[in-house]
């Protein structure tokens, strides 16, 4: 199944919002808290796992936590602190 051809120019649209409820981000981080989240840094590495906590300077306390270079496994913790000022964004990795 081929896209459609968009003018020469024209943004590609954004991705849909899968499971969106249209909510405020405070909504979307209280909604899950205690499920599985990917969180990307700064730097471009991903870590992902259940999100156990978080604070209003975006520390986060991931559990079962995977980090990921390149797409591949790179390391598996137990349970792992994300400085705030890394954090890109938070992702859910399962619908809410």
């Amino acid at each position: 199944m081929s896209s459609p051809q968009l003018p020469e120019g024209t943004p590609p649209p954004p991705p849909p919002q899968l499971g969106s409820s249209g909510g405020t981000p405070t909504d979307f981080l209280k909604a899950v808290v205690g499920k599985r989240v990917v969180v990307r840094l700064v730097s471009g590495v991903d870590y992902s796992g259940v999100l156990s906590c978080l604070d209003g300077y975006m520390n986060i306390a991931l559990e079962q936590t995977e980090e990921h270079v390149q797409g591949k496994i790179t390391n598996r913790y137990g349970e792992a602190f994300i400085r705030g000022n890394n954090v890109l964004y938070i992702s859910a990795a399962e619908p809410l």
